[in-house]
Protein backbone atom coordinates (compact mmCIF):
# COMPACT_ATOMS: atom_id res chain seq x y z
CA UNK A 1 0.00 0.00 0.00
CA UNK A 2 1.06 3.38 -1.02
CA UNK A 3 1.94 6.64 1.37
CA UNK A 4 -1.63 8.31 -0.14
CA UNK A 5 -3.56 4.55 1.09
CA UNK A 6 -2.04 4.60 3.95
CA UNK A 7 -2.77 8.08 5.19
CA UNK A 8 -6.64 7.44 3.82
CA UNK A 9 -6.39 4.12 6.14
CA UNK A 10 -5.37 6.17 9.21
CA UNK A 11 -7.91 9.09 8.97
CA UNK A 12 -10.34 7.22 10.76
CA UNK A 13 -8.42 6.46 13.51
CA UNK A 14 -6.47 9.58 14.04
CA UNK A 15 -10.17 11.25 14.29
CA UNK A 16 -11.54 9.16 16.65
CA UNK A 17 -8.18 8.85 18.96
CA UNK A 18 -8.07 12.36 18.60
CA UNK A 19 -11.62 12.89 19.99
CA UNK A 20 -10.44 11.19 22.89
CA UNK A 21 -7.64 13.15 23.57
CA UNK A 22 -8.55 16.83 22.54
CA UNK A 23 -8.44 19.04 26.05
CA UNK A 24 -11.82 20.13 26.37
CA UNK A 25 -12.84 16.08 26.34
CA UNK A 26 -16.39 16.58 24.71
CA UNK A 27 -17.45 13.16 24.96
CA UNK A 28 -17.06 13.43 28.29
CA UNK A 29 -20.53 14.06 30.97
CA UNK A 30 -17.93 15.86 33.70
CA UNK A 31 -20.42 18.71 33.30
CA UNK A 32 -23.79 18.14 35.36
CA UNK A 33 -26.01 18.98 38.32
CA UNK A 34 -28.05 16.54 39.75
CA UNK A 35 -31.19 17.11 42.26
CA UNK A 36 -30.20 16.82 45.99
CA UNK A 37 -34.33 15.72 46.93
CA UNK A 38 -32.56 15.98 51.22
CA UNK A 39 -32.42 19.71 50.28
CA UNK A 40 -34.35 21.78 52.51
CA UNK A 41 -37.42 24.28 51.87
CA UNK A 42 -35.90 26.99 49.84
CA UNK A 43 -36.66 30.34 49.15
CA UNK A 44 -37.10 30.66 45.71
CA UNK A 45 -39.22 34.42 45.46
CA UNK A 46 -36.43 35.92 43.26
CA UNK A 47 -37.25 33.63 40.19
CA UNK A 48 -40.26 33.98 38.04
CA UNK A 49 -41.25 30.91 35.83
CA UNK A 50 -41.68 31.44 32.57
CA UNK A 51 -43.43 28.63 30.53
CA UNK A 52 -44.48 28.61 26.85
CA UNK A 53 -47.40 26.05 26.80
CA UNK A 54 -49.24 24.57 23.47
CA UNK A 55 -51.72 22.19 23.88
CA UNK A 56 -49.69 20.21 26.53
CA UNK A 57 -52.85 19.54 28.60
CA UNK A 58 -51.46 15.61 29.08
CA UNK A 59 -48.26 16.90 30.50
CA UNK A 60 -48.58 20.57 32.03
CA UNK A 61 -49.49 19.33 35.04
CA UNK A 62 -46.63 17.36 35.85
CA UNK A 63 -44.29 20.18 34.88
CA UNK A 64 -45.92 22.38 37.42
CA UNK A 65 -46.20 19.19 40.09
CA UNK A 66 -42.63 19.36 39.83
CA UNK A 67 -41.80 23.11 40.70
CA UNK A 68 -44.45 23.29 43.38
CA UNK A 69 -42.29 21.47 44.93
CA UNK A 70 -38.77 23.00 44.92
CA UNK A 71 -39.53 25.72 47.69
CA UNK A 72 -41.26 28.58 48.41
CA UNK A 73 -42.01 31.66 46.87
CA UNK A 74 -41.60 30.54 43.45
CA UNK A 75 -43.91 32.58 40.79
CA UNK A 76 -44.84 31.03 37.91
CA UNK A 77 -46.23 32.56 34.31
CA UNK A 78 -48.13 30.24 31.88
CA UNK A 79 -48.40 31.34 28.24
CA UNK A 80 -51.13 29.65 26.52
CA UNK A 81 -50.03 29.83 23.13
CA UNK A 82 -53.64 29.40 20.95
CA UNK A 83 -53.87 26.08 23.35
CA UNK A 84 -57.43 23.71 21.51
CA UNK A 85 -57.10 21.70 24.82
CA UNK A 86 -56.91 22.06 28.48
CA UNK A 87 -53.49 23.24 28.91
CA UNK A 88 -55.02 26.94 30.41
CA UNK A 89 -57.60 24.91 32.53
CA UNK A 90 -55.06 23.21 33.94
CA UNK A 91 -52.42 25.41 34.75
CA UNK A 92 -55.30 27.67 36.57
CA UNK A 93 -55.88 25.08 38.84
CA UNK A 94 -52.63 24.97 40.23
CA UNK A 95 -51.86 27.98 43.39
CA UNK A 96 -49.38 30.67 42.26
CA UNK A 97 -49.62 30.51 38.75
CA UNK A 98 -50.20 33.21 36.47
CA UNK A 99 -52.09 31.98 33.04
CA UNK A 100 -51.59 34.81 30.15
CA UNK A 101 -53.77 33.84 26.63
CA UNK A 102 -51.46 34.43 24.13
CA UNK A 103 -52.22 35.94 21.11
CA UNK A 104 -52.04 35.16 17.53
CA UNK A 105 -48.57 34.46 15.77
CA UNK A 106 -47.30 37.40 13.90
CA UNK A 107 -45.16 37.01 10.92
CA UNK A 108 -41.72 36.33 11.21
CA UNK A 109 -41.82 35.21 14.68
CA UNK A 110 -41.27 31.35 15.79
CA UNK A 111 -44.25 29.78 18.13
CA UNK A 112 -42.33 29.55 21.44
CA UNK A 113 -40.38 33.14 21.39
CA UNK A 114 -43.60 34.75 20.81
CA UNK A 115 -45.33 32.93 24.07
CA UNK A 116 -42.19 34.10 25.50
CA UNK A 117 -42.07 37.62 24.39
CA UNK A 118 -45.20 38.08 25.63
CA UNK A 119 -44.61 36.49 29.07
CA UNK A 120 -41.33 38.46 29.77
CA UNK A 121 -43.78 41.68 30.55
CA UNK A 122 -44.83 39.62 33.40
CA UNK A 123 -41.38 39.12 35.48
CA UNK A 124 -40.31 41.44 38.03
CA UNK A 125 -37.93 39.23 39.83
CA UNK A 126 -33.85 39.21 39.61
CA UNK A 127 -34.08 35.87 37.66
CA UNK A 128 -35.96 34.15 35.25
CA UNK A 129 -36.42 30.58 34.70
CA UNK A 130 -37.35 29.58 31.24
CA UNK A 131 -38.77 26.02 30.84
CA UNK A 132 -40.35 24.24 28.66
CA UNK A 133 -44.18 22.46 29.32
CA UNK A 134 -42.99 19.37 28.95
CA UNK A 135 -39.83 19.13 31.62
CA UNK A 136 -40.22 18.04 34.91
CA UNK A 137 -38.10 18.99 37.35
CA UNK A 138 -37.31 16.61 39.77
CA UNK A 139 -37.32 17.73 44.06
CA UNK A 140 -34.26 19.76 44.84
CA UNK A 141 -33.01 20.59 41.29
CA UNK A 142 -34.16 24.02 41.29
CA UNK A 143 -32.05 24.91 44.52
CA UNK A 144 -29.09 23.06 43.14
CA UNK A 145 -29.29 24.73 40.15
CA UNK A 146 -29.52 28.06 41.74
CA UNK A 147 -26.50 27.59 43.76
CA UNK A 148 -24.25 26.57 40.94
CA UNK A 149 -25.45 29.44 39.38
CA UNK A 150 -24.29 31.96 42.62
CA UNK A 151 -21.58 29.80 42.67
CA UNK A 152 -19.89 30.25 39.88
CA UNK A 153 -20.79 33.37 39.21
CA UNK A 154 -22.97 32.66 35.89
CA UNK A 155 -25.80 34.92 34.93
CA UNK A 156 -26.94 32.02 32.06
CA UNK A 157 -27.27 28.52 33.35
CA UNK A 158 -29.29 25.67 31.51
CA UNK A 159 -29.61 22.08 31.88
CA UNK A 160 -29.80 19.72 28.92
CA UNK A 161 -33.17 17.16 29.95
CA UNK A 162 -32.88 13.45 30.24
CA UNK A 163 -35.18 12.04 27.32
CA UNK A 164 -37.61 9.40 27.79
CA UNK A 165 -36.00 5.90 26.78
CA UNK A 166 -38.88 3.76 26.05
CA UNK A 167 -38.41 2.28 23.32
CA UNK A 168 -35.63 0.52 21.09
CA UNK A 169 -35.16 3.91 18.65
CA UNK A 170 -35.07 5.94 22.11
CA UNK A 171 -32.91 4.18 22.88
CA UNK A 172 -30.90 3.60 19.83
CA UNK A 173 -30.95 7.54 19.54
CA UNK A 174 -31.64 10.07 22.42
CA UNK A 175 -28.40 9.07 24.16
CA UNK A 176 -26.79 9.60 20.64
CA UNK A 177 -28.27 12.80 20.49
CA UNK A 178 -26.93 14.17 23.55
CA UNK A 179 -23.46 12.76 22.35
CA UNK A 180 -23.52 14.31 19.24
CA UNK A 181 -24.65 17.98 21.01
CA UNK A 182 -21.54 17.94 22.99
CA UNK A 183 -19.42 17.19 19.86
CA UNK A 184 -20.80 20.76 17.95
CA UNK A 185 -21.26 22.04 21.09
CA UNK A 186 -18.10 21.34 23.78
CA UNK A 187 -19.70 22.00 26.93
CA UNK A 188 -16.32 22.95 28.34
CA UNK A 189 -15.52 25.37 25.84
CA UNK A 190 -18.94 26.91 26.06
CA UNK A 191 -18.82 27.54 29.90
CA UNK A 192 -15.55 29.50 29.24
CA UNK A 193 -14.94 33.11 29.01
CA UNK A 194 -14.24 32.72 24.74
CA UNK A 195 -17.19 33.54 22.59
CA UNK A 196 -15.84 30.40 19.83
CA UNK A 197 -18.76 28.51 21.33
CA UNK A 198 -21.69 29.46 23.00
CA UNK A 199 -24.79 26.70 23.47
CA UNK A 200 -27.49 26.16 25.91
CA UNK A 201 -29.94 23.46 26.48
CA UNK A 202 -33.92 25.58 25.93
CA UNK A 203 -35.73 23.20 28.10
CA UNK A 204 -34.40 24.65 30.89
CA UNK A 205 -32.48 27.89 31.24
CA UNK A 206 -31.94 30.20 34.61
CA UNK A 207 -30.76 33.40 34.10
CA UNK A 208 -31.04 36.71 35.21
CA UNK A 209 -33.39 39.11 34.04
CA UNK A 210 -31.26 42.13 33.58
CA UNK A 211 -28.91 39.92 31.37
CA UNK A 212 -31.92 38.73 29.11
CA UNK A 213 -33.10 42.13 28.48
CA UNK A 214 -29.73 43.48 27.87
CA UNK A 215 -29.05 40.85 25.75
CA UNK A 216 -32.16 41.50 23.57
CA UNK A 217 -34.86 39.09 25.19
CA UNK A 218 -36.43 37.51 22.64
CA UNK A 219 -37.54 39.87 19.94
CA UNK A 220 -34.22 40.40 18.92
CA UNK A 221 -34.00 36.54 18.14
CA UNK A 222 -37.77 36.36 17.18
CA UNK A 223 -37.18 34.15 13.87
CA UNK A 224 -34.50 31.62 15.21
CA UNK A 225 -35.68 28.02 15.00
CA UNK A 226 -32.39 27.00 17.69
CA UNK A 227 -33.63 29.64 19.84
CA UNK A 228 -31.81 28.26 23.14
CA UNK A 229 -27.94 28.39 21.68
CA UNK A 230 -28.99 31.61 19.63
CA UNK A 231 -29.85 33.09 23.34
CA UNK A 232 -26.44 32.12 24.63
CA UNK A 233 -24.40 33.44 22.25
CA UNK A 234 -26.60 36.72 22.84
CA UNK A 235 -26.30 36.49 26.45
CA UNK A 236 -22.25 35.86 25.79
CA UNK A 237 -21.42 38.57 23.42
CA UNK A 238 -23.27 41.17 25.58
CA UNK A 239 -20.54 40.68 28.39
CA UNK A 240 -22.31 38.10 30.69
CA UNK A 241 -21.06 34.58 31.50
CA UNK A 242 -22.85 31.15 30.52
CA UNK A 243 -22.82 27.42 31.95
CA UNK A 244 -24.46 24.40 30.14
CA UNK A 245 -24.66 21.08 31.74
CA UNK A 246 -26.60 17.63 31.77
CA UNK A 247 -28.57 16.52 34.24
CA UNK A 248 -31.12 13.72 34.87
CA UNK A 249 -32.97 15.77 37.52
CA UNK A 250 -34.67 17.73 34.16
CA UNK A 251 -37.07 15.25 32.66
CA UNK A 252 -38.77 15.59 29.36
CA UNK A 253 -42.41 14.05 29.73
CA UNK A 254 -42.07 13.89 25.78
CA UNK A 255 -42.41 10.23 24.69
CA UNK A 256 -40.92 9.72 21.35
CA UNK A 257 -40.74 5.65 21.07
CA UNK A 258 -41.17 5.75 17.33
CA UNK A 259 -38.41 6.63 14.43
CA UNK A 260 -40.96 8.86 13.30
CA UNK A 261 -41.06 10.87 15.66
CA UNK A 262 -37.67 11.10 16.45
CA UNK A 263 -36.84 12.46 12.77
CA UNK A 264 -39.39 15.07 12.80
CA UNK A 265 -37.72 16.27 16.06
CA UNK A 266 -34.46 15.99 14.76
CA UNK A 267 -35.46 17.26 10.72
CA UNK A 268 -37.28 20.33 12.18
CA UNK A 269 -33.88 22.23 12.60
CA UNK A 270 -31.06 19.64 11.72
CA UNK A 271 -30.27 21.91 7.94
CA UNK A 272 -30.75 25.13 10.60
CA UNK A 273 -27.89 23.67 12.42
CA UNK A 274 -25.79 23.84 9.17
CA UNK A 275 -26.92 27.35 8.40
CA UNK A 276 -28.55 25.76 5.72
CA UNK A 277 -25.41 25.13 3.50
CA UNK A 278 -25.16 22.25 1.08
CA UNK A 279 -21.79 22.86 1.20
CA UNK A 280 -21.19 21.71 4.30
CA UNK A 281 -24.07 19.31 4.42
CA UNK A 282 -21.76 17.64 1.62
CA UNK A 283 -18.26 18.06 3.81
CA UNK A 284 -20.76 16.18 7.24
CA UNK A 285 -21.90 13.52 4.49
CA UNK A 286 -18.07 12.79 4.15
CA UNK A 287 -16.86 13.20 7.33
CA UNK A 288 -19.55 10.99 8.45
CA UNK A 289 -18.19 8.39 5.34
CA UNK A 290 -14.76 8.55 6.63
CA UNK A 291 -15.30 7.99 10.61
CA UNK A 292 -18.23 5.91 10.64
CA UNK A 293 -18.26 3.91 6.82
CA UNK A 294 -14.37 3.59 6.24
CA UNK A 295 -13.34 1.49 9.54
CA UNK A 296 -15.74 -1.26 8.40
CA UNK A 297 -13.88 -1.36 5.18
CA UNK A 298 -10.56 -1.23 6.67
CA UNK A 299 -11.43 -4.31 8.47
CA UNK A 300 -11.96 -6.16 5.20
CA UNK A 301 -8.46 -5.70 4.16
CA UNK A 302 -5.49 -7.54 6.45
CA UNK A 303 -3.02 -4.53 5.33
CA UNK A 304 -5.68 -2.19 7.27
CA UNK A 305 -7.50 -4.45 9.34
CA UNK A 306 -5.63 -3.10 12.89
CA UNK A 307 -6.88 0.79 11.70
CA UNK A 308 -10.26 0.17 11.24
CA UNK A 309 -10.00 -1.77 14.57
CA UNK A 310 -8.61 0.95 16.33
CA UNK A 311 -10.70 3.41 15.27
CA UNK A 312 -13.90 0.85 15.80
CA UNK A 313 -12.71 0.77 19.57
CA UNK A 314 -11.80 4.74 20.07
CA UNK A 315 -15.37 5.52 18.86
CA UNK A 316 -17.03 3.13 21.11
CA UNK A 317 -14.82 4.17 24.51
CA UNK A 318 -15.76 8.07 23.17
CA UNK A 319 -19.62 6.90 23.41
CA UNK A 320 -19.47 5.03 26.92
CA UNK A 321 -19.45 7.74 29.03
CA UNK A 322 -23.17 8.87 27.89
CA UNK A 323 -24.35 5.30 27.82
CA UNK A 324 -23.19 4.71 31.61
CA UNK A 325 -25.00 8.28 32.48
CA UNK A 326 -28.18 7.44 31.40
CA UNK A 327 -27.74 4.07 32.99
CA UNK A 328 -27.47 1.94 29.41
CA UNK A 329 -26.19 -1.55 28.71
CA UNK A 330 -22.62 -0.40 27.19
CA UNK A 331 -23.56 -2.81 24.15
CA UNK A 332 -25.75 0.04 22.94
CA UNK A 333 -22.04 1.33 21.71
CA UNK A 334 -22.03 -1.36 19.13
CA UNK A 335 -24.87 0.43 17.53
CA UNK A 336 -23.72 3.81 16.99
CA UNK A 337 -22.40 3.59 13.72
CA UNK A 338 -26.14 2.27 12.73
CA UNK A 339 -27.50 5.90 14.73
CA UNK A 340 -24.82 8.04 12.49
CA UNK A 341 -26.46 6.38 9.54
CA UNK A 342 -29.87 7.16 10.09
CA UNK A 343 -29.06 10.71 11.87
CA UNK A 344 -27.34 11.70 8.68
CA UNK A 345 -30.32 10.82 7.00
CA UNK A 346 -32.63 12.83 9.03
CA UNK A 347 -29.83 16.04 8.19
CA UNK A 348 -30.74 15.05 4.59
CA UNK A 349 -34.15 14.70 5.54
CA UNK A 350 -34.11 18.29 6.92
CA UNK A 351 -32.46 20.08 3.79
CA UNK A 352 -35.23 18.54 1.38
CA UNK A 353 -37.72 20.02 3.11
CA UNK A 354 -35.95 23.28 2.87
CA UNK A 355 -35.12 23.23 -0.86
CA UNK A 356 -38.89 22.32 -0.89
CA UNK A 357 -39.99 25.82 1.14
CA UNK A 358 -40.35 24.65 4.56
CA UNK A 359 -37.53 25.90 6.90
CA UNK A 360 -39.42 23.90 9.94
CA UNK A 361 -42.86 22.16 11.14
CA UNK A 362 -43.45 21.96 14.73
CA UNK A 363 -46.42 22.21 16.89
CA UNK A 364 -49.15 22.32 13.65
CA UNK A 365 -47.13 25.44 12.45
CA UNK A 366 -44.93 25.44 9.34
CA UNK A 367 -42.28 28.20 8.72
CA UNK A 368 -41.13 28.61 5.08
CA UNK A 369 -37.99 29.24 3.84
Amino acid sequence: MGTVGWIAASLPALMWVGLLLTPWRAWSTRERIEADPRTGPADLSQITVLIPARNEADVIGLTLSGLQAQGHGLQVVVVDDQSTDDTAKIAASFPNVRVIRGQALPAGWAGKLWALEQGRAHVHTPMTLLLDADIQLQPGLLPALLAHKQRENRQFVSLMADLRRTSFWDRLLLPAFVYYFKLIYPFSISNSSSRLVAAAAGGCILVDSEALQRAGAFASLRNALIDDCTLARQVKNAGYRTWLGLSRGVVSLRPYGSLRSIHDMVARSAFTQLGYSTLLLLVVTVLFAISYGLPFLLLASPATWRMGLLALVAMMLSYLPMLRYYHMRLAWALLLPFGAVLYLGMTWSSAIRYWRGVRSRWKDRTYST
